[in-house]
């Protein structure tokens, strides 16, 4: 889908387009031996070298325009899907019903369809003995959908704390805003909230600023768009209200004369919410290593949301997508493993073919360093 759309098919995963993968200001680590190689040239190849950089920088600048136009397209279609996920809005807030034809889904899982028979054969059989007791009111909508996306998805729900689902069961929507043509490049992230005890505000944004253009002083790092900055919004919480405070007491003890006090000041509470409180970009690009991580982080954290949540939104709260990336970090893994047993077992040809005897040592300047 061109709102999920890594503009990498058949790339890297964690090529180019891989958007808020990498860490801010972060590059490539380059080969320590490329500078020793290309002093080793001859002064006629190395000439022709430097005519090749040229080239090549002029290709990543012809690839950050092929970015700004998917950036354009993303954009374009993004228009197209949103009549679409306000119909799910609405479906899951309970302000529309829909149409018996429009519930109508067709499984090729028979297992699936077999068990959903035996459900209902015991739901009739609790029915039947559940007749005599008063009617429970029908849900409304589908109740507490993105809370059970939050605590479904293991990058989320390391973030979610007890005291945040509460405000979360208020979510309504997540919506993704594509930057205008003509101003820089960036996204924003929409949380629509209902009326609610918590807060005032009916939206809570946060906006990633990108970039797409290769670094003048290493046009060999550009690796297709990436997030180098994000900013929140201010909460209006309620009096009392503010989950990503607590209250601590403390006391304290005059040095004259003895009397004892009791304290109270605010510290900062683990929470969802802090999220709309990013960590700022450092002007001069200096970071400490946590404020680093937190931040790229918070990028990754970002554009999943952008990538995966907000467009397949009902097969993370059904499972289905979570099943699809478990299937895919599985086979991610038995390729490492099986390239682990190969190289195992070179190195056990190796020591089969070694012989002490024949075992010359290597000269000086040819050690490994």
């Amino acid at each position: 889908m061109p709102l999920g759309m890594d503009a990498t098919k058949g790339k890297d995963k964690a090529g180019k387009g891989d958007q808020g993968m990498q860490a801010p200001g972060g590059q490539m680590d380059k080969p320590v031996s490329f500078h020793f190689l290309e002093s080793m040239l001859p002064k006629v190849v190395k000439r022709r070298v430097h005519a090749l950089k040229k080239l090549q920088v002029q290709c990543a600048n012809i690839e950050a325009k092929f970015y700004e136009e998917v950036h354009e397209l993303e954009r374009k279609y993004a228009a197209l899907y949103q009549p679409l996920f306000e119909k799910r809005r609405d479906v899951v807030t309970g302000t529309v019903e829909p149409t018996d034809e429009e519930c109508e889904w067709h499984s090729d899982r028979e297992e699936e369809e077999e068990l959903a028979e035996e459900v209902k054969e015991k739901a009739a059989i609790e029915d039947s003995k559940k007749e005599e007791a008063p009617p429970q009111e029908d849900p409304k909508g589908i109740p507490e959908f993105w809370l059970t996306i939050f605590k479904s998805v293991d990058m989320l729900s390391d973030m979610l704390q007890e005291h945040d689902e509460p405000i979360l069961k208020h979510l309504k929507d997540i919506q993704v805003k594509f930057s205008e043509p003509g101003q820089p490049m960036s996204f924003t992230l929409e949380f629509h909230f209902e009326p609610n005890g918590f807060f005032n505000n009916a939206v809570l944004t946060k906006v990633y600023k990108m970039k797409s253009e290769p670094d003048t002083s290493d046009p060999f790092s550009f690796e297709g768009p990436e997030i180098i900055d994000c900013e929140g919004c201010q909460i209006d919480w309620h009096k009392g209200k503010d989950v990503t405070v607590k209250t601590i007491k403390k006391k304290q003890k005059h040095k004259g004369r003895g009397t004892v006090r009791t304290v109270t000041k605010q510290v900062p509470n683990d929470s969802f919410f802090n999220f709309f409180n990013p960590v700022k970009v450092s002007p001069d690009g200096e970071m400490d290593e946590d404020s680093e991580f937190t931040l790229a982080t918070d990028f990754e954290i970002g554009h999943f949301f952008r990538e995966r949540i907000v467009p397949r939104a009902v097969l993370y709260f059904t499972g289905e997508a979570l099943e699809d990336d478990e299937s895919f970090e599985e086979e991610e893994l038995e390729e490492g493993d099986e390239e682990e047993q190969d190289d195992d077992g070179d190195d056990d040809d190796d020591e089969g073919d070694f012989d002490p005897k024949k075992e010359q040592p290597q000269p000086a300047e040819c050690k490994q360093q």
